[in-house]
Parts: C-alpha cells; sequence; structure tokens
C-alpha cells in the first residue's frame, strides 16, 4: 500500500513541478521513471538496465519516423514550397476577410500534416499573419485561425500516429480511422470559429453573407468526402473484396504512373537546365505525399513514405544548388527534432517504469502488479461516465497538466489502459487526440502560441480565452465518437 501511494506521489509531485515550470518534461520523465521503478520495488541494476537503457530504445520505430519527418519539413522550408504554397492560395482569396481565413485555416493544416516544429511555424506565419492582418482581422481571431489549422494538421501528421500505434499497441487501421474522424469534427469547429468571430467584428454582416453558392458549395464538397472516407476506413464491412482489390489497384497504377510523369519532367530538367526553376503546380504536393503512401500501402510504409515525400520534394523543386539543399535539409532536420526525440526517451523510460520491459521473463512486473487493481477499479468502463469525465478533465492538457501527451500524457495513458487499466487502448488514443486539441490550440505554455501572441502583440492567455470554448466542444465532441466507436 505504502509503495502504491508513493508511486502517485511521484506522479504528482512532477505533475506539479512540470506546471510551474521548475522543471522541463525532458527531465521530468526520466526522474519520474526511475522514482516510480524505485519505489515500486526494482532493484538498481534493473532499474539502469531494463528501465533507464531498454526504456531509451522502447519507441525506436516512433522516433525514426520523427526523425525522417523532421527532414521533410526542413526541405520544404528551405526549397521554397512551404513559402509559395502559402502565397498562392492567399491570392486566390482575395481581399474578403471570410474566405482568407478559411483559404489560410485549409492551406495551413495541408502543410502541416508534414512539417512541425517552431521553425516552420514562424516561417508560415510570418507570412500568413500580415496577410490577414490586412483585411482588417483582429489579431486574436488571426491566431486562432492559424493554431486551428496548425492543429488541424497535426491530427493528419503521420509522425504523431507512429507514436500512438508504437506507446498503446493498436493497429494503424484504428488511428487513421479515428484521426478522419476527428478532422473532420476539427474543420467544422473551425469554420464556426471563423463565422462566429468574424460576425462579431463586423467583417461579416450577416450570416447570410456565409450561405451563399460558393460556401454552400464547399460544404456540400466537404460532406462528399467525408462520406468517401467514412466508407473506405470501413472498407472491410461495407465493400465486396473484388471492388475493394480493385479500387486498390487502380489507385496505385494510378499514383506510379504520376511518379512516373514527375521523374520524365526531372530527367528534362537535367538534360535542359534552363527548364528549372520556377515551382511547378505538382510540387505542391509535396506535403500531402506521405499521408498518400501511408493511405495506400498501410503502416509498414511510415518511413519509406517520408522519404519518398523528401525524393519527391527534390526531383519536383529541382534547380542548381538543390543537392546541397537536400543534405542540408538531412543534416538539420535530424537536429531539428532532437527535442522531441529525448522526450520520447522519457516516455520510454517512463512505460517501461511501469509496465516493464519487452523482454522481461522473470514474473510479473512488480510496479504493473500493484497499479493493476487501484486503476482498475477507478477507471470508468461506461461510455457516459467516459465522455464526462474526461470532457471535465480536459483542460488537465493545459499548462504542461497529466493529460498533456508531451507531459505525462502517455504515462496516465499507460495506467488506464488494458492491461493495467480496463479501458480499450483504441479508446485512449481517442482520449488523448481529442483532449489534445486543447492543448495544441489554446495551452498559453506552448513555444508557438507565445511566439504567434508576441508577433501579434497581445497576451499569449487573450489566444486562450478566445479559442478555449470551441477546443472545449471539439474535445468533447472526439470523445463522444471515441466512446460511440470503441467502447
Amino acid at each position: 500500500m505504502l509503495s502504491i501511494i508513493g508511486i502517485i506521489a511521484i506522479f504528482i509531485v512532477m505533475a506539479l513541478l512540470m506546471f510551474f515550470r521548475v522543471i522541463p518534461a525532458l527531465i521530468a520523465l526520466p526522474l519520474m521513471a526511475f522514482f516510480i521503478a524505485l519505489i515500486g520495488g526494482i532493484p538498481l541494476d534493473d532499474i539502469f538496465v531494463y528501465v533507464i537503457g531498454d526504456g531509451a530504445f522502447r519507441l525506436h520505430q516512433a522516433y525514426t519516423v520523427v526523425i525522417f519527418g523532421g527532414m521533410l519539413s526542413i526541405f520544404m522550408q528551405k526549397s521554397g514550397i512551404a513559402e509559395n504554397f502559402i502565397r498562392k492560395g492567399a491570392e486566390l482569396a482575395g481581399d474578403e476577410p471570410f474566405y482568407v481565413s478559411l483559404i489560410i485555416l485549409i492551406l495551413t493544416a495541408v502543410l502541416f500534416t508534414t512539417l512541425g516544429g517552431l521553425g516552420a511555424i514562424i516561417m508560415v506565419g510570418t507570412i500568413i499573419l500580415p496577410i490577414m492582418s490586412s483585411v482588417g482581422i483582429s489579431p486574436t481571431v488571426i491566431a486562432g485561425v492559424f493554431l486551428f489549422g496548425l492543429s488541424m494538421g497535426g491530427i493528419l501528421n503521420a509522425q504523431n500516429w507512429a507514436l500512438y500505434i508504437n506507446v498503446l499497441k493498436i493497429k494503424f487501421e484504428t488511428v487513421r480511422m479515428f484521426a478522419f474522424y476527428l478532422f473532420f469534427l476539427s474543420l467544422i469547429t473551425s469554420v464556426v470559429f471563423i463565422v462566429v468571430e468574424l460576425k462579431r467584428e463586423g467583417l461579416i454582416k450577416s450570416f447570410r453573407y456565409v450561405l451563399n453558392f460558393k460556401f454552400l458549395l464547399t460544404i456540400i464538397a466537404l460532406g462528399l468526402m467525408f462520406v468517401s472516407f467514412s466508407i473506405l476506413l470501413r472498407s472491410d464491412q461495407l465493400i465486396p473484396d473484388a471492388v475493394k482489390s480493385f479500387v486498390s489497384s487502380v489507385a496505385k497504377i494510378v499514383f506510379i504512373l504520376f511518379l512516373i510523369y514527375i521523374f520524365v519532367e526531372f530527367l528534362f530538367k537535367l538534360l535542359s537546365p534552363s527548364r528549372a526553376g520556377k515551382l511547378k503546380w505538382y510540387a505542391f504536393l509535396t506535403p500531402i505525399i506521405p499521408l498518400i503512401i501511408i493511405f495506400i500501402f498501410g503502416s509498414q510504409y511510415f518511413i519509406f513514405a517520408f522519404v519518398a515525400g523528401l525524393f519527391y520534394g527534390f526531383i519536383t523543386t529541382f534547380r542548381k544548388g538543390s543537392l546541397n539543399l537536400l543534405m542540408q535539409s538531412i543534416i538539420e532536420g535530424g537536429s531539428s527534432v532532437i527535442p522531441a526525440v529525448v522526450l520520447m526517451f522519457g516516455i520510454g523510460m517512463l512505460l517501461n517504469a511501469i509496465l516493464g520491459p519487452s523482454n522481461w521473463e522473470n514474473g510479473e512486473w512488480k510496479v504493473y502488479s500493484q497499479l493493476k487493481p487501484l486503476f482498475r477499479a477507478i477507471v470508468p468502463n461506461s461510455p457516459i461516465l467516459f465522455v464526462l469525465i474526461f470532457s471535465l478533465l480536459s483542460p488537465l492538457a493545459l499548462y504542461r497538466g497529466p493529460l498533456n501527451v508531451w507531459g505525462l500524457g502517455y504515462g496516465i495513458a499507460t495506467l488506464i489502459s488494458h492491461p493495467v487499466g480496463t479501458l480499450p487502448p483504441a479508446s485512449v488514443m481517442g482520449m488523448l487526440l481529442s483532449v489534445g486539441q486543447i492543448q495544441g490550440v489554446c495551452d498559453p505554455t506552448n513555444t508557438h502560441n507565445i511566439w504567434i501572441a508576441n508577433e501579434l502583440r497581445i497576451d499569449v492567455n487573450q489566444i486562450l480565452k478566445k479559442t478555449f470554448p470551441y477546443v472545449w466542444v471539439l474535445a468533447t465532441s472526439g470523445l463522444i465518437v471515441s466512446a460511440i466507436l470503441f467502447l
């Protein structure tokens, strides 16, 4: 009993230290792993070998994907793909605040399915923030639109999927399905945010202005996309195997033919340097190439998808000095994600401290055996309680709280999901992704929130106040979907 109290006390103390920013998560997680294992009765030798040593390797698949994703992210910044992508889209929007906001939202989301890190956010932000300011949108709404776009892109970012798969041991198809549902919920919430806030500012005279033919056509198109994705994601139940096989084969053939066309264009650029220079339309597909490959070919192609995206970007933007740019991107991309990789070392150590190493053969891991009865007794089992409790607790994702995935989130997930707790791992994934939207959009301790607030000359807490009601509804909606699908 005393050891259980001690373990819980370590969780609380470390959560408070991160909350008050006394120590960062990079240090707090390894310390937590060490003390939890020690208080749980694990011998020091086993802690050093299995918790600290093996724990650092536990998430090797996830952080390898992150490293390759970082390379592609830096390449997109250096090659001009991201910058030109935003500028071209802004030109299409004209000077109407509503359509400028909507297009910026969608373009940002598309870019950040691949981009990541503060550097990429600053690069994109320095372009879009002045564009939105120029049409009279207030700083807090600008910040909200940008952050919603970042968060939407993060939902479909395959680097994040790899981490959920690795930590919770769930199928790729499960993460993919829930991510697409949450993406469309986030899109709806974002559009509501834009419409309501622009109406409050007088930039939309009436809601009738929004309900025009162009907007309704957009909504119908998005609805058809949602239905199509729903059918594809549930193709095992809804589509006969013969049809599914045929569609899959056609999709692969079309994709391969397109890549052949791109490669032929690349050869022409090599033979005729005058053809190289201005970015062609197909270069702007670079951020979604990894997503397409993973969607069509499956989770075993995670790393190949980012390598293919990097190669695709290289040949579609080829010009003098492109090879040097590629090499710089590979080197800088690896270094840019080191903070995330080190954090995953700590998460892996914490998982090993709680669950034990995967190669442990000396009976049941002591910490796991002590915590299992407690968390099986207190974790909500019914769908209604699941939604109610985690909806009320969702603000704990703020300020590096216990539901923040870049803090204690994955440790909590380990404790409440099977085999320690009683919740199916898929439902815990849904909970973390849903509640994570509050952290991604609203959290004043995010470095990108601080930079955006500073750039727009507003207090970072103003962003929290403006966006929280909308994102809390989004998080609750995601919890409802998770409960329906997985409980």
